[in-house]
């Protein structure tokens, strides 16, 4: 048996530590959050895949509770992570699109696009604890810290220029990192870690890899599994005829060196994760710490005939591969072990479901109202009552995805899309035109349009004439139908 089957047939015999109903101040954990980028959940042996290695992640899921079903309301960077620190969604948090260099990101004209706003940093922070960013912001003035964090290491420009040698900001000034970018932030990650051993911290250890796009990909990696790689087929790439819709990343599509690259990046992440899970263990803060695994959203590896995330497309497409993320809770003794939870959640919900469990409920805001719903008794091994439901926007596209439907809509002239995802799981087959089906996508609609007129901002909603923070993509031009 693989240590991937292993895992997962591990995670199926839902052993539950028991746990306390409430964390208290006294008890409340250090908080270790990774992020990754453009990292799809399929590329994880805890997910099921048995070709990329990951054992240290499928070991941190093995000691937590997974969440098979977890998906962000956008496919970019800027704005998944807006919603990330804040619960809310682009149309109230006002980032539609991913922050293109300069202007806001550095100079005269620098922003912290969501300062107007009171995040999880800063809500932490008021509680006592120490905050510390190792990695990427992409969120604007990234030369100083924002939003209560104190440690601050970032990149200039929000986005990857490479994986290797690549430039950041440390102590204040733009410089090159020389070697892996992957081991940086977790050096510095294991640095912040060690440094406030004797403190409540909450790291935000955001990596820019996988990455998966454009030019780093076109080489082999540089990290220690390339050689691994070198000779694998790597099935879990579909090799699909290529989508009339993929306008960018063709250089990447079907390409084995970006396949082989994709996966050793993957694997170098899982490197890092098991550094910091062994940093934790040898301070002895193993016990007293929540970690938190998750990605800003998925990626394309080929599936549907596309490679990349919604914007690499035209219209922007909102298949489940480019939204679907790995979410992991591991605090040992606290949140349940081995059990895996087939829940649909959101990154909208993570913020309240942290804060709530942390006993910081009294600290989220209630203007503007997050969608975000609290599931942190499941974290306590309790069962609730749940709407296995989630909506998504990037700019001129809305969805509503249920258990067995998705509806896309694309304002203001289409292309519309409709999956019965319990008959057709691959989304291949769309029934927007099949009168039949006129009544379900009716009732679609509804409920979509409902929550967009409960939570968008008039100011940032983009169906009804509001703007964006960021340059928006020349996606609002109308489409044939």
């Amino acid at each position: 048996m693989t240590l991937a089957a292993t895992i997962v047939a591990a995670l199926l015999t839902h052993t539950v530590y028991a746990q306390p109903k409430n964390v208290t101040s006294s008890e409340r954990p250090n908080i270790v959050i990774i992020m990754t980028d453009n990292h799809g959940a399929w590329t994880l042996g805890c997910y099921g895949n048995n070709e990329i290695r990951t054992p240290n992640i499928d070991r941190l899921a093995a000691q937590g509770t997974l969440f098979t079903h977890c998906f962000s309301s956008n496919s970019v960077c800027s704005p998944t992570r807006a919603t990330f620190l804040t619960g809310l969604i682009p149309s109230q948090h006002g980032v539609h699109c991913w922050l293109h260099p300069g202007r806001l990101q550095m100079g005269a004209q620098a922003n912290n696009t969501i300062e107007e706003f009171r995040s999880l940093p800063e809500i932490l922070s008021d509680a006592g604890y120490v905050c510390g960013l190792a990695g990427k912001w992409h969120l604007g003035a990234n030369l100083h810290p924002q939003d209560g964090f104190s440690y601050w290491v970032t990149k200039p420009q929000g986005g990857t220029r490479a994986l290797y040698d690549d430039d950041v900001i440390e102590d204040g000034e733009v410089r090159i990192a020389e070697g892996y970018a992957t081991d940086f932030w977790t050096d510095h990650g294991r640095r912040f870690i060690t440094m406030n051993r004797d403190r409540p911290f909450f790291l935000l250890l955001a990596y820019n890899g996988p990455y998966g796009l454009h030019v780093p990909m076109l080489s082999e990696a540089r990290n220690r599994h390339a050689a691994y790689y070198a000779d694998k087929e790597l099935q879990s790439f579909p090799r699909l005829t290529m989508h009339p819709w993929l306008l960018n990343c063709k250089e990447n599509f079907n390409n084995p060196v970006s396949i082989r690259r994709y996966a050793a990046e993957v694997s170098g992440i899982d490197d890092g994760v098991g550094k910091i899970m062994q940093t934790l263990q040898t301070l002895g803060l193993d016990e007293n710490t929540l970690v938190v695994f998750t990605a800003d959203q998925g990626l394309c590896g080929g599936h549907h005939g596309l490679w990349g995330m919604s914007d690499h497309s035209r219209p922007l497409h909102t298949y489940d591969e480019t939204i679907h993320v790995p979410l992991i809770f591991r605090y040992p003794g606290h949140i349940p072990s081995n059990r895996r939870s087939a829940m649909m959640t959101s990154n909208y919900d993570l913020f309240p479901t942290l804060l709530t469990y942390l006993g910081l409920a009294g600290g989220i805001p209630t203007e503007p109202e997050s969608p975000g719903r609290d599931f942190s008794p499941v974290l306590c091994g309790e069962s609730m009552e749940w709407d296995d439901v989630i909506f998504y926007e990037f700019e001129n596209s809305r969805m509503i995805r249920t258990r067995d439907w998705k509806y896309t809509w694309r304002f203001p002239h289409g292309p519309n899309e409709l999956y019965h995802l319990a008959e057709d799981a691959g989304e291949e087959h769309n029934l927007i035109d099949q009168p039949e089906y006129a009544d379900r996508q009716q009732q679609l609609r509804g409920r979509l349009d409902a929550f967009f007129n409960r939570y968008a901002d008039p100011k940032y909603d983009l169906a009804h004439g509001g703007d964006s923070k960021t340059v928006p993509f020349p996606t609002r031009v109308p489409v044939e139908d």
